[in-house]
């Protein structure tokens, strides 16, 4: 039996991305597999219903009592996909052949503060892939996994909303330089007449509530009202999903969904762009901002304005328009 621990900390979309070398560790190694994967407590709802990992060990503010524990088992391979000083703890403290992924963080520092572009033009699904290269697995085509309860539903018949019958627009990023600020979807909705259910987590109550104090047309407000399985249930059964640079884009693309991916501060070059998501998506940036990509994460912007907030609605109308049709 082979035993592998894959460690990937955070955060929702990262751990997702992770999924397409859990599947190929699991399915492609001759004999059996015992698949491990250590991440924050948190995030474990993500891999809980995955069949490819065997067991899942979870860390809180400190790392010292799970890695006791780790140190016990008897890991054959070692695989980081996070490759931070806490993983670099792990690999001094857990047995096993290490490997690892490129991070690229000094090819990133100098597109963003020099604007040299040095990044290779891959998906950061295939760096990790390439981390498990050794093990001779072949890239098997598919996309991203996310696996959801057969129990997870959301009743939309309260609201007059059937399944395949509206946009999912997520409305939330981890930073402003991320996402549509209210009045920028406000301007969208209000000229799109199809139907639409507004997407977040509780810390995009407030900006949902904004926007929904000046929508005209046919908008549910799901936001914070909604597990993450569930969410992801609402992705799964819109005809289109509009979202920013986030984790829930991540989520569509495994449910293979049309997306509309929106970016601003960060760019698709980073290598975090849909990976194989469904037919008919489309990226959107702003034009003519040449400063870009303003920050790694997306929390600082060049611009006096936002530059995401410069994406073309007209563009993004069409787009929305022809999905419908």
């Amino acid at each position: 039996m082979t035993r592998i621990l894959v460690i990937r900390f955070s955060s929702i979309g990262d751990i997702i991305l992770t999924t397409p070398v859990l599947r190929h560790l699991k399915t492609q190694l001759d004999g059996k597999v015992e698949l491990h994967f250590l991440t924050k407590e948190v995030f474990r709802p993500l891999l809980e219903l995955n069949p490819n990992v065997d067991r899942i060990w979870t860390m809180g503010k400190d790392l010292e009592p799970v890695l006791k524990e780790l140190e016990e088992i008897e890991f054959d391979y070692v695989v980081d996909l996070h490759r931070n000083l806490r993983t670099a703890l792990v690999k001094r403290k857990v047995k096993g052949l290490y490997m690892t992924f490129e991070k690229l963080n000094f090819e990133k520092w100098l597109l963003v503060n020099l604007h040299i572009d040095r990044l290779p033009r891959i998906h950061i699904v295939d760096r990790y892939m390439a981390a498990i290269k050794p093990f001779g697995v072949v890239d098997d085509g598919k996309s991203l996994d996310y696996f959801l309860p057969e129990s997870c539903s959301v009743d939309l018949r309260p609201w007059s909303f059937e399944e395949g019958n509206y946009v999912a627009w997520v409305i939330g990023a981890a930073h402003p330089g991320k996402r549509f600020s209210a009045s920028k979807v406000i301007s969208v909705l209000n000229r799109y007449k199809g139907k639409v259910i507004l997407i977040g987590g509780p810390e995009d109550k407030v900006l949902a509530e904004e926007i929904m104090s000046q929508v005209h047309g046919k908008v549910l407000n799901m936001v914070g009202r909604c597990s993450l399985h569930e969410s992801a249930w609402l992705l799964k059964q819109a005809q289109s999903v509009v979202t920013p640079d986030t984790g829930m884009m991540h989520i569509a693309s495994a449910l293979k969904k049309r997306i509309f991916s929106l970016w601003g501060c960060t760019v698709p070059e980073f290598g975090m762009y849909p990976y194989h998501p469904g037919e008919g998506s489309m990226i959107f940036e702003p034009i003519g901002m040449t400063k870009r990509p303003c920050s790694k994460l997306g929390d600082r912007c060049k611009y006096p304005e936002n530059c995401i907030e410069q994406i073309d609605e007209e563009a993004l109308l069409d787009a929305l328009r022809a999905a419908k049709r």
